[in-house]
């Protein structure tokens, strides 16, 4: 199959460049290697929109980091996606720490941040009753948010597609190569190859070794930075009504206690390079320093709440920048690589950016004229009042079978996730798109169901359900 355009990677970034490329009327397809989009760093981090006081002024991160957050509401709100702007606060527990915040306030003034301001130890704790009775003063950023990110990511993709974007999963690129008209065949682990004139090299973690394939050394080699999270009950949600970071250091932003878009309690992230790509596993030792850095900012975090724990990795380059460049070994292809934190804030101007970068590249381009920038909003049953509930159901009774009763999700809803442009093909994909499987119980009542639903919508058999595709089988077989 022949396309204008493969963009390799569907995490945020890949999904929202694809998304910019549809405003075009040209072919393009968005490769991923899993079984869904938002596999990676995406499903994975913060979920923290930064205000943009921490990067270095003139660095890429810092000029995309501000006027991505900047347009972070409207795309939220143009792709119904939650978006809350709480504001965010570094606090300082000692003298030294009181100087990395005037630092800190002098480059968010260099990088056109609005509204800091560093306050004292008494209107922090007015602010933020639960705080660290430590804490000497804070920096105050008004326009931090929080964000679904693993939402967002997937509603751009959702809108790519409408918008005409091809989405191919389970296609991981193992080799690139030059066909005798100059169109690049891109072969897969398995399947047949695509041809595409142009490349926009998106893969996270994985995007040097893209980027190596181009003929590109450039960028390096990629560092797989592992963060470890804790994730708290809703009961807990209101322990703390802003971002707290602590002050940052060489590894990154550091552990920050947060509340989330849905209501939850995070603490996270710690740092350690790794070696493996894709070791997303846990450790006592991680959980324990997370839980104990994240004590010390507010004390009253405890264990009891826990409901689960993961983690993400980060694609750390050696520049601790982003690195965003037409490639220098192939004439038709974007690398963009390094998008670590704060790659989510920054990932509405990444993609506008990369949209940019390929008008230059590939010259005049018409647009599509049924371009449609809106996503219609999803159903969720959990925060309608008593009144549409009654008429929703009338409608549809499916949307009166509570599947998921931790977070009051319908089979309704499940129906319409699978049946969505790139829909859930699988248990986690279904996790992601209504929160079935996320509350206190993470699926103990739920997970039968939502496997017996998948099965009957696929026209599969019970047995061929997949938690995250490949060999992630639920069931093992029959007992009897």
């Amino acid at each position: 199959m022949f396309y204008d355009v493969a963009v390799i990677g569907a995490g945020v970034v890949g999904g929202l460049i694809a998304r910019e490329l549809s405003k075009f009327n040209i072919k393009t397809v968005l490769l991923e290697k899993c079984n869904d989009m938002a596999m990676g760093t995406t499903k994975a981090n913060s979920a923290i929109v930064h205000a943009g006081f921490d990067s270095k002024p003139g660095s890429l991160k810092a000029q995309l980091n501000v006027k991505g957050s900047e347009a972070m509401e409207s795309l939220c709100a143009k792709l119904a996606v939650p978006y809350k702007r709480t504001g965010s606060f570094v606090i300082a527990f000692g003298e030294e720490q009181l100087a990395t915040l005037e630092e800190l306030l002098e480059r968010g003034k260099a990088n056109g941040v609005k509204g800091l301001e560093i306050i004292s130890r008494e209107r922090l704790r007015q602010m933020e009753p639960n705080i660290s009775s430590e804490a000497l003063a804070a920096l105050w950023a008004p326009t931090a948010a929080l964000v679904s990110p693993y939402e967002l990511n997937i509603a751009a993709v959702e809108n790519a597609v409408v918008n005409g974007v091809e989405f191919r999963r389970n296609f991981d690129v193992v080799k690139i190569g030059r066909a005798a008209d100059g169109a690049y065949e891109l072969a897969p682990a398995r399947g047949d190859n695509v041809r595409a004139k142009y490349i926009i090299n998106a893969a996270g973690v994985e995007s040097d070794d893209i980027a190596a394939m181009l003929g590109d050394t450039m960028c390096g080699k990629i560092i797989p930075r592992k963060g470890e999270y804790l994730l708290c009950d809703k009961n807990c949600g209101t322990l703390v009504s802003h971002i707290i970071f602590q002050c940052p250091n060489e590894m990154g932003k550091g552990v920050l206690v947060t509340p989330t878009v849905h209501g939850n309690l995070l603490i996270g992230p710690n740092a350690i390079d790794i070696e493996e790509k894709d070791d997303i596993s846990t450790t006592m030792q991680g959980i324990h320093e997370t839980l104990e850095k994240g004590r010390r900012s507010v004390p009253a975090v405890g264990t009891k709440d826990v409901i689960t724990s993961f983690a993400g990795i980060r694609a750390h380059a050696k520049c601790d920048d982003f690195i965003i460049r037409r490639s220098e070994g192939s004439a038709n292809a974007i690398n963009v690589v390094g998008i670590e934190s704060p790659g989510l804030s920054a990932a509405p101007a990444i993609a506008e950016l990369v949209r940019s970068m390929f008008e230059e590249m590939a010259g005049e381009l018409k647009p599509n004229p049924s371009f449609n920038p809106v996503r219609p909003t999803p159903v969720r049953f959990d925060v309608l009042d008593n009144e549409q509930r009654r008429r929703l159901i009338e409608k549809d009774k499916a949307y009166g079978r509570i599947i998921c009763r931790c977070e009051s999700v319908t089979e309704g809803e499940i129906l319409d996730a699978i049946r969505a442009p790139a829909g859930a093909v699988d248990v986690d994909g279904v996790k992601r798109r209504t929160r079935a499987g996320m509350g206190r119980c993470q699926g103990g009542f739920c997970g039968s169901k939502v496997v017996e639903i998948l099965a009957r919508e696929l026209g599969v058999e019970i047995d061929q359900i997949t938690k995250f595709g490949g060999g992630s089988l639920i069931l093992s077989g029959k007992s009897k």
